[in-house]
């Protein structure tokens, strides 16, 4: 049997692809697809199948462009409500080519329709399953949060996941190997590990929340300081229930000279600086916002920016213009109608000014917090966990529903962990007309590495 993980770091997400006797199945595929198709010609299979665990609301998938272009059958729960032509999957259903055998197990919880897929090797074994990819019911230190799917509460999903995985994934053998949809990073949960596989008997052991008898202290657990939810999940899982357009549809982007670029600007197009932070800091188009290529880059977007943001990109080059606007794309933003040709340089080469963002150590803020409003934008488990003494919360999540409330010439210095989301916040209040942000370098992290005691925790 030929098996291989597929694994998005910039999503967190991992695909699969199982084969035998020269058939294939994909299981809950990206956006962009060639590297499915690839892998099968390399291997001499023919990609019959696609499975999807549930309907994705962090990305959109690939599912319906693979059939098309492979001739494959769909597969995905009976309850998704899919509008695109598919099998739909029950408890029982079983589906086998050469040695693999796919059997299914109806796992609500994480959403109604969710469906783990147990793999039996049958060259090593008719009965006994080698491995369960389990989507986003199980993660490895976690399992999928429960208040993504509409019509339902989080306490009833949550009721539903605790049975899904002690009734169904927690009866199969200790030695089953566990691989899901998603790593450390993703909001699909909110305590995953950075393994890429685990085994049933390893988090039997070690997952918190399989540790937890009590299917009502499950259910309080579960929905208790769950993360703010991006806007676009919801748009994400309509696209993927009516299944994405071809990527190769949608239009090339092309280089915009800078008068353009300021024309669209002033027409409410967003001019996307997706330069690392350091470049960003140092010259920036007025107005501009910061989302680094280096750092979630998409999933930041889809939560700052929405998916109906019209964009017009700044890169290093052609190529990295070209990167982002397909990690854009697998989100489901689309609207980006070019770049910045030549960058920076060609912004400044026709006359135009630039705007920075100062940035101070940690050292440096320490030296200064009585003449400066501290903004810190992580999380709210980040901040209860600890923060600097005095300093007002508001997280970046939270930045399309209202900005701080701060006094705008007020001198503020944003802050996350590590400088990332800093960058992010401090580009979009600077957009926003405040007009004296400092970022914080290095963010909590340089802040505590500098500490001589927990004085400045709450």
């Amino acid at each position: 049997m030929y098996f291989e993980q597929f694994y998005l770091g910039c999503l967190a997400h991992a695909s699969y692809m199982l084969g035998s006797h020269g058939v294939a199945a994909v299981v809950d595929p990206q956006r962009d697809i060639e590297i499915y198709l690839k892998a099968a010609d390399q291997h001499g299979l023919k990609i019959a199948h696609i499975f999807e665990t549930h309907l994705h609301a962090d990305f959109v998938s690939g599912h319906k462009e693979l059939a098309q272009r492979t001739g494959a059958n769909i597969y995905i729960g009976h309850r998704a409500g899919a509008k695109f032509p598919h099998v739909p999957l029950r408890d029982g259903f079983s589906l086998q080519f050469g040695d693999v055998e796919i059997r299914t197990l109806e796992t609500p919880g994480h959403t109604p329709e969710s469906t783990c897929l147990v793999v039996h090797d049958r060259e090593k074994s008719v009965e006994r399953p080698w491995a369960v990819l389990t989507g986003d019911t199980l993660f490895i230190g976690d399992v999928g949060r429960p208040d993504l799917a509409e019509g339902y509460t989080p306490p009833q999903l949550a009721g539903s996941l605790f049975d899904s995985l002690h009734q169904k994934l927690l009866t199969l053998p200790d030695d089953v190997l566990v691989y899901p949809a998603h790593g450390a990073g993703s909001l699909c949960g909110r305590n995953m590990r950075a393994d890429r596989f685990s085994t049933i008997g390893a988090e039997r052991l070690t997952n918190y929340a399989l540790l937890i008898d009590s299917r009502d202290e499950f259910i309080r657990e579960l929905t208790s300081k769950l993360p703010p939810r991006p806007q676009y999940f919801a748009e994400d899982v309509a696209i993927n229930r009516e299944g994405a357009d071809a990527l190769q549809d949608l239009a090339p982007i092309s280089a915009l000279e800078p008068d353009v670029v300021r024309e669209a600007q002033a027409h409410g197009f967003v001019v996307l600086d997706t330069r690392p932070g350091d470049e960003f800091a140092r010259g920036h188009i007025p107005g501009s916002v910061n989302i680094g290529l280096g750092g979630q880059f998409a999933s930041w977007a889809g939560t700052v920016l929405g998916l109906g943001a019209r964009i017009i990109l700044v890169a290093e080059s052609e190529e990295r213009a070209e990167e982002a606007r397909m990690r854009l794309a697998r989100v489901g933003i689309e609207h980006v109608i070019g770049y910045l040709e030549n960058g920076v340089r060609g912004w400044e080469d026709a006359g135009n000014s630039l705007e920075r963002i100062s940035r101070i150590t940690a050292a440096q803020l320490r030296e200064r917090l009585e003449q400066l409003t501290v903004l810190d934008v992580r999380r709210e488990s980040e901040w209860q966990a600890g923060h600097i003494e005095g300093a007002h919360w508001h997280a970046l999540d939270d930045f399309p529903r209202a900005l701080p409330g701060l006094d705008r010439d007020a001198p503020i210095a944003v802050h996350c962990k590590s400088g990332y989301r800093s960058l992010i916040a401090a580009s979009l209040l600077r957009r926003a007309g405040y007009r004296n942000i400092t970022d914080v370098l290095g963010g909590f992290d340089a802040w505590l590495a500098g500490s001589s005691s927990a004085v400045a925790l709450k």
